[in-house]
C-alpha cells in the first residue's frame, strides 16, 4: 500500500491523525448522501416511467382524433384553423434543492388563463368535433409533458451528482484513507524504533557511567 512522503515526526503524526479523522467523517457523510440520492433517484425513475406511459397513451388518443379531423377537413382549412393561436404560453422555471442538487421546477404561464375557449384558435361552425377533442386533449396533456420534462431533467442531474459522489467516496475509501492509515502506521513504527534506539543508548550510557564509577571506587 502506498504511503505519503512525509517526515516521521510526532507533529506530522498528529496532523495525519486529524486528516484521517476528517477523511473518515467525510467518507461517512458522502456515503449517506450517495445512499439518499440513490433512493430519491429510484423513486423519480419509477415516477418517470409511470408518467411517460400515461402521457404516451393520452398522446396516442389525441393523435387519433387529429387524424380523423384531417380526414374530414381539407388540409388548407385545417392549417388555417390552427396557424394563428389566440394566446401565448410561457414557461416559468424555478429551482429546488435535493441533496445539494438544483433541480428545475417548471410551470406554464397563460395570459388568458381565465378564458377556457382561448385554446381554440378558430370558430366552431366550420370545424369538426374531432379537432376540438384533439386540441382539448393536447391542452390537458401539456402540463404532464412539462412535468415529464422536469422529472427527466432532474433524473439526469441527480445521476450526474450520484456519479460524482461515487467517485469521491471511492477516492476516500480506496486511496486517501488507506494512504493515511499506512503513513500513520509507518510513522509510528519509525517513532517506536527511534524510541527503542534512544532507550538502548541511554542504557549503554548508564552502563558506562556505572562501570566508570566502579573503577573510580576501586582506585580509591
Amino acid at each position: 500500500m502506498a504511503k505519503l512522503n512525509v517526515n516521521p515526526t510526532r507533529m506530522e503524526l498528529t496532523t495525519l491523525k486529524e486528516r484521517l479523522e476528517v477523511a473518515t467523517r467525510g467518507h461517512k457523510l458522502l456515503k449517506d448522501k450517495q445512499d439518499e440520492l440513490m433512493r430519491q433517484f429510484i423513486n423519480m425513475i419509477r415516477l418517470n416511467k409511470k408518467l411517460r406511459e400515461q402521457v404516451e397513451k393520452e398522446l396516442g388518443s389525441s393523435f387519433n382524433d387529429f387524424l380523423v379531423a384531417s380526414a374530414i377537413m381539407s388540409p388548407e382549412f385545417l392549417e388555417e384553423s390552427v396557424v394563428f393561436p389566440k394566446e401565448s404560453v410561457s414557461v416559468d422555471i424555478k429551482k429546488r434543492n435535493i441533496m445539494s442538487v438544483n433541480v428545475p421546477v417548471m410551470n406554464f404561464k397563460r395570459k388568458l388563463e381565465d378564458d377556457p375557449g382561448s385554446i381554440y384558435p378558430y370558430g366552431f361552425s366550420q370545424t369538426s368535433s374531432e379537432l376540438d377533442d384533439a386540441i382539448s386533449d393536447l391542452y390537458s396533456i401539456m402540463p404532464k409533458l412539462l412535468e415529464l420534462a422536469e422529472i427527466e431533467k432532474s433524473c439526469q442531474l441527480m445521476a450526474d451528482e450520484i456519479e460524482k459522489t461515487r467517485r469521491r467516496v471511492n477516492a476516500l475509501e480506496y486511496r486517501t484513507i488507506p494512504e493515511l492509515e499506512e503513513t500513520i502506521k509507518f510513522i509510528r513504527m519509525k517513532l517506536d524504533e527511534s524510541e527503542r534506539s534512544t532507550i538502548t543508548r541511554l542504557m549503554k550510557v548508564k552502563d558506562m557511567l556505572e562501570k566508570a564509577e566502579s573503577k573510580k571506587n576501586e582506585v580509591i
